[in-house]
């Protein structure tokens, strides 16, 4: 994948992740994680956030 779209499917996974934290039927914490996981390989922020 590229650097851009690696980004936008992370940031994409991080909304929709906040916004399953207010909405019963998504699952918050999953697509945190998943958003985290993707974003931990081009920023230093998320590759903290996860403990690598």
């Amino acid at each position: 994948m590229t650097r851009i779209v690696t980004l936008v499917l992370g940031y994409s996974f991080l909304v929709l992740g906040v916004l399953g934290l207010v909405l019963p039927f998504l699952q918050g914490f999953l697509f945190i994680f998943i958003g985290l996981i993707l974003l931990s390989k081009h920023a230093s922020w998320a590759n903290r956030s996860l403990g690598y």
